[in-house]
């Protein structure tokens, strides 16, 4: 909501999210970037960051073998990667306990069809094909907030 209200205040200056970055980054001086949709489209990219790994580690087929039809292990992976970095030590736990909770995986994509029986093949290269649409767009932003220095490290 950060990020649109942004946007819309103004669309002509707020034409792409670097220009909110730059922006946002004069605007808010040495409070930059711990303010505002820059804040807000940090965390936004992680969490885009988190369903990435987590449908890749899918796609590839990773799994408890035990238990295949869990998706624990795709979700810690992801964890691990986009997110683990950024908790601190109750906010990890709480993770990790939450993985319990999530979906079966054939419910998982299930709901990716919109609910529609889909063969898992089909559902698996509908995800590669997004994969490849969505994850070079994702590697800009990252590449675009480590070039404007705009990254924080701090633990929630």
């Amino acid at each position: 909501q950060k990020i649109r209200a942004v946007y819309d205040s103004n669309p002509t200056k707020f034409k792409t999210l670097q220009n909110i970055l730059e922006v946002e980054k004069e605007m808010h001086g040495s409070a930059w970037p711990k303010t505002g949709a820059t804040l807000a489209l940090m965390w936004l990219k992680r969490g885009l960051k988190f369903m990435l790994v987590l449908l890749q580690s899918i796609s590839d087929g990773e799994r408890d073998e035990e238990h295949p039809n869990l998706i624990r292990v795709n979700a810690m992976k992801a964890y691990e990667i986009a997110l683990k970095k950024y908790h601190g030590w109750m906010l990890q736990k709480l993770f990790t306990g939450s993985v319990y909770a999530l979906p079966y995986k054939s419910d998982l994509l299930k709901a990716l069809e919109k609910g529609k029986e889909v063969k898992e093949e089909e559902s698996i290269e509908k995800i590669h094909q997004f994969l490849s649409r969505v994850t070079p767009i994702l590697d800009a932003i990252y590449e675009m907030y480590t070039k404007m220095n705009a990254e924080l490290s701090y633990k929630a």
